[in-house]
């Protein structure tokens, strides 16, 4: 196929120094030295983004986004800290992308702004990256450069090659960056699936060649290292979904992740083999189907699909919902349909819902609270404890030795996983016969420095996590979320009174209001006490302190702040507010 025509960058925007984080300054690299920084993906899953530094030449693999942990109330989105790439961002030549999921292009939205270099993936990876650019007008502004698997190009020093892997979704890729010193792969996402749905195979020639030259280094996937043997195919699960479809009364409603474009064409399979049209609700969903079918990913005439105003009129028999909402996310179209509160579809007794996906970890608590309100409404739920309807896209422990195996590194770097990943990948390779000191386990920042002899740290970057909260960037920090964590917990206290200039004596009040601590309508005994702490704080500050109305509310709150915690050990935020006449 080919490629749309390239955009060419004509967009620069100004950074204000005061707005970049200092990160401490590294040594000069040395010759025949690689230089290789996370900002993302180690000690976690998620917000994926390798810096490759040599000489004066600096390329990225992958700018993922990662969703927020509980404590991060308010909070919409984590990226990647780039404050050291925007000091050298005249060194940047690049963004390689290795595939299309969130947590390897999400963050591009809120890093190219301020880091204007061109990106570099495949068709299908670069369609949706487009697509998620339109929403933020960046389209126009982005230089795309779409790449061929095994068709090398240069950028600055380095050689990059494509290699074609199989994962969850079409046109993954693995990166060989052929350096001075040495060639590194970096793996990405992959399984190694003998069967694939689309029938596009794992290039084992490219990966046992490389390992036949010699290979440096191996950033390699440590997702389901702690699953033994191999994953099964995707194609393994094409019976299930058409005998579930089969033998459901009525509809089947069928959630699994927007880009799992192979997981598409069986549940679209399954469909047409058992006499269903097909309804799509879900704004990521729906493009991407879109996408995949223009692009040729997907087959299915367009007579199967039909629009979901037609929904109700429909025979619930001969109806499959394709939605978004496996994770139990509360504005989904399948939490919305849950809570019967879906537009188009309202889903009855006898309804069948497949939750074809992985439950992710953190995810349990919404899953569950999902599946309990279709079981008040007698909707059968099944999901892959059930039957075998989800298969993994990432390797398993023996898919993962076979690509180090393959590659033969000199050094393997466990990469893509929480910290029990990376142990559990180093020692299945120092079971494989590589030496402990030639498998540095990194965490984020990490300042890892490779030459032919040896892979050390050398140093640490100072990574913060830039949060995204509505259309605010990094503009959330530590302090903000510890606010919030206690107003969740513990509440607030505001005291509100008036201080007469004249005299610097109150004028009226203090009035004492709560919320999230106790109601103080019904506390009245205790409100007087907070009352009678603010007055004896202002009648014992001196003249001086009193015409500083910061002083004294600083005096007052730390003055309650010590009762609060003496007498209940509870610390709630305590906000005085003066007004002064």
């Amino acid at each position: 196929m080919t490629p749309p025509n390239r955009f060419l960058w004509n967009y620069h925007q100004t950074v204000n120094p005061d707005d970049v984080t200092e990160t401490p300054p590294l040594p000069r690299l040395e010759d025949k030295t690689l230089r290789v920084i996370p900002l993302g993906g180690l000690g976690e899953i998620g917000k994926n983004m390798m810096i490759y530094e040599y000489g004066d030449d600096i390329v990225i693999v992958d700018c993922g986004q990662n969703f927020p942990d509980e404590e991060m109330m308010g909070v919409d989105l984590v990226v990647p800290d780039i404050s050291y790439l925007v000091e050298r961002k005249e060194r940047v030549r690049g963004i390689l992308l290795t595939h299309g999921h969130e947590d390897h292009i999400g963050a591009l939205p809120y890093i190219l702004p301020d880091l204007p270099v061109p990106v570099y993936g495949t068709d299908f990876t670069l369609r949706l990256v487009r697509e998620k650019l339109e929403e933020y007008n960046l389209t126009d502004k982005t230089d795309f450069q779409w790449v061929r698997f095994r068709q090398p190009f240069s950028l600055g020093c380095f050689e990059v090659t494509y290699i074609h892997v199989t994962h969850s979704i079409v046109c993954s890729a693995s990166i060989a960056l052929k350096t001075p010193i040495g060639t590194v792969v970096h793996s990405g996402d992959y399984k190694i699936d003998p069967n694939p749905a689309d029938g596009e195979p794992f290039d084992f020639y490219s990966f046992s060649r490389l390992g036949e030259e010699g290979v440096l280094a191996l950033m390699n996937d440590s997702t389901n290292v702690d699953s033994p043997g191999v994953s099964a195919t995707e194609k393994s699960i094409e019976g299930n979904l058409a005998r579930i479809c089969d033998e459901a009364p009525r509809a089947v409603i069928a959630a699994t992740f927007s880009s799992s474009i192979h997981r598409l064409q069986n549940l679209i399979d399954a469909a047409m083999a058992t006499g269903r049209n097909v309804f799509v609700t879900g704004f990521n969903l729906e493009r991407n189907l879109r996408l995949a079918r223009e692009m040729g990913y997907i087959e299915a005439p367009d007579s199967l699909f039909k629009p979901l105003r037609d929904y109700s009129d429909h025979p619930p028999r001969k109806a499959l919902i394709l939605t978004t909402g496996s994770q139990g996310e509360p504005l989904s179209a399948l939490s919305r349909m849950a809570l019967d509160i879906h537009k188009q579809i309202k889903l009855k007794e006898g309804d069948t819902v497949l939750l074809s996906a992985r439950m992710i970890p953190g995810n349990e608590r919404a899953i569950f609270r999902l599946i309990n309100h279709f079981a008040r409404h007698n909707i059968r739920v099944i999901d892959e404890r059930k039957a075998q309807i989800h298969v993994s896209g990432h390797g398993y422990s023996g898919e993962i030795a076979q690509m180090i195996d393959m590659v033969d590194p000199r050094f393997l770097v466990p990469v893509h996983g929480e910290a029990r990943h990376l142990i559990a990948h180093r020692d299945l390779g120092i079971r494989m016969g590589i030496p402990p000191e030639d498998i540095p386990i990194l965490q984020n920042g990490d300042v890892l420095e490779i030459t032919t002899e040896a892979a050390k740290i050398k140093g640490r970057l100072d990574v913060s996590r830039v949060l995204v909260d509505g259309k605010s960037v990094g503009e959330v920090g530590e302090v903000v979320l510890r606010d919030r964590q206690r107003l969740g917990s513990d509440g607030m206290i505001v005291v509100f009174m008036t201080i007469d200039r004249s005299t610097d004596t109150i004028a009226a009040g203090p009035e004492i209001l709560s919320r999230g601590f106790y109601y103080m309508d019904e506390h009245e005994e205790l409100a007087e006490q907070l009352r009678q702490i603010v007055l004896d704080v202002v009648s014992e500050c001196d003249p001086e302190t009193r015409e500083d109305a910061s002083v004294v509310k600083e005096e007052v709150r730390t003055a309650l702040r010590r009762f609060l915690r003496k007498e209940f050990e509870r610390f709630p935020m305590v906000l005085p507010v003066i007004m002064e006449i």
